[in-house]
């Protein structure tokens, strides 16, 4: 009886390392990777893992760091760096745009080509500045006008220049010099036109004084205008001392000439 002869078809020599393909067709959901980003040399295997299921997904789907630590493992630092990663090498580009209400979001395009040899998204424009004129700085504030005399009478000039030349005997911090007095005279002249007395001028510029005191000019030229009394009403002003022309008698009136005995007799006068 002959021996049946059962034919083995021939198996295909395997190697004898290294990886064996048992690869199935596939006809439905499947992304197509090129091997320039499977078999890249540069990006971690965290970062082409990253590039394949983004391009698996579909349009609108998010993608931001918390959603892919949330379907991953990996943790948000080390998926934030292998977005990164992407961006570097030209699969992936993310842009702030601004909507028309007003709010800003994130626009993230993924290549399944480097950006090298695709046309890159055209970058949003920024929106152009608005020029916001700056206000203008309010102006200084207007310094205190000083006083001036009405009538600069000569007995009201020299009592001025006495008390202020005076000072230093009742205040010893307070040390004028010619110039000063000549200057701070006008101003005194006008509290004497107020019918201020010279026991209240010097009260006013003597009292409470700084310690130390620097500039002693400066204060009593201060205290001059900010403590400057209200003016003199008609009741309560009182005509400055006279001498008669004639007989040198002293006498209360508004502009020298002669006394009421002069003026009554102008014959003897």
């Amino acid at each position: 009886m002959d021996t049946q002869q059962v034919s083995v078809p021939a198996h295909a020599s395997s190697p004898v390392s290294g990886v064996v393909h048992v690869n199935t067709r596939q006809t439905s959901r499947f992304t197509i990777i090129g091997n320039h980003l499977a078999q890249h040399r540069e990006m971690s295997l965290l970062a082409i893992g990253l590039s394949t299921y983004i391009q698996s997904l579909p349009a609108g789907a998010r993608i931001g760091i918390k959603k892919l630590a949330e379907r991953f493992p990996e943790s948000e630092a080390r998926i934030a760096a292998a977005l990164r990663e992407l961006e570097t090498h030209g699969y992936l580009s993310r842009t702030r745009e601004r909507l028309p209400n007003g709010n800003v979001v994130t626009r993230t395009c993924s290549y399944n080509q480097p950006l090298s040899t695709v046309c890159r998204h055209p970058e949003p424009r920024p929106e152009p500045r608005r020029y916001i004129p700056t206000p203008p700085a309010p102006a200084p504030a207007a310094p205190v006008p000083l006083p001036h005399p009405r009538k600069p009478l000569p007995q009201y000039v020299r009592a001025a220049t006495a008390l202020l030349a005076d000072l230093h005997r009742h205040a010893p911090q307070i040390t004028l010099t010619e110039k000063d007095v000549t200057l701070l005279a006008p101003l005194a002249v006008t509290w004497f036109e107020r019918g201020s007395t010279p026991g209240a001028l010097r009260h006013a510029l003597t009292a409470d004084l700084p310690k130390p005191l620097k500039y002693p000019a400066k204060l009593l030229r201060h205290r001059l205008t900010v403590l400057l009394p209200p003016p003199a009403t008609p009741a309560t002003l009182v005509d400055p001392l006279q001498n008669c022309n004639n007989c040198d008698r002293a006498f209360r009136a508004p502009s020298p000439g002669y006394c009421r005995d002069c003026e009554a007799h102008p014959c003897e006068a």
